[in-house]
C-alpha cells in the first residue's frame, strides 16, 4: 500500500521522506512543505467501514486497536501543535484508488 502510493508520488515528480523521527512516524514526509501523509489499515486504525473484531484473543486486540485510535488522534494534535498538516488515507482508499488518493496528497501539500 505504501509503496504503491510512494511510487506513484515519485513518478508525479515529489519528493519526500519517510523514516524522519516525528512522533507517530508518519509514512509519508514533505518536509519542506511542513506536510505528512498517514496511510492506515482499515483493521489496526479501526476503519469505520471494514473493522471486523476478531472472535478470539479479544483481551489482546480491544486494547491494542483501541490504542492505536486515540494515539492516531494524539499525534494529530501533536504535530499540528508543531505546524505541521497531516492528512490521513484509509486502506480501503488506496486501494480502491490510489491515483485519486496521490491527487489529494499533491493538493494537500500544495495547499
Amino acid at each position: 500500500m505504501e509503496l504503491k502510493i510512494r511510487s506513484l508520488l515519485h513518478k508525479k515528480g515529489l519528493r519526500f521522506r519517510i523514516h524522519t523521527k516525528l512522533i507517530g512516524k508518519p509514512d509519508i514526509v514533505f518536509a519542506s512543505k511542513k506536510a505528512v501523509v498517514f496511510l492506515d489499515s482499515c483493521f489496526f486504525h479501526k476503519c469505520p467501514y471494514h473493522y471486523i473484531q476478531p472472535k478470539s484473543n479479544l483481551k489482546y486486540w480491544k486494547p491494542k486497536i483501541a490504542r492505536n485510535t486515540a494515539r492516531a488522534k494524539e499525534v494529530k494534535k501533536a504535530l499540528r501543535k508543531q505546524g505541521w498538516k497531516v492528512i490521513r488515507f484509509w486502506e480501503h482508499e488506496v486501494k480502491k484508488d490510489a491515483a485519486k488518493v496521490v491527487e489529494k496528497i499533491i493538493t494537500f501539500v500544495n495547499e
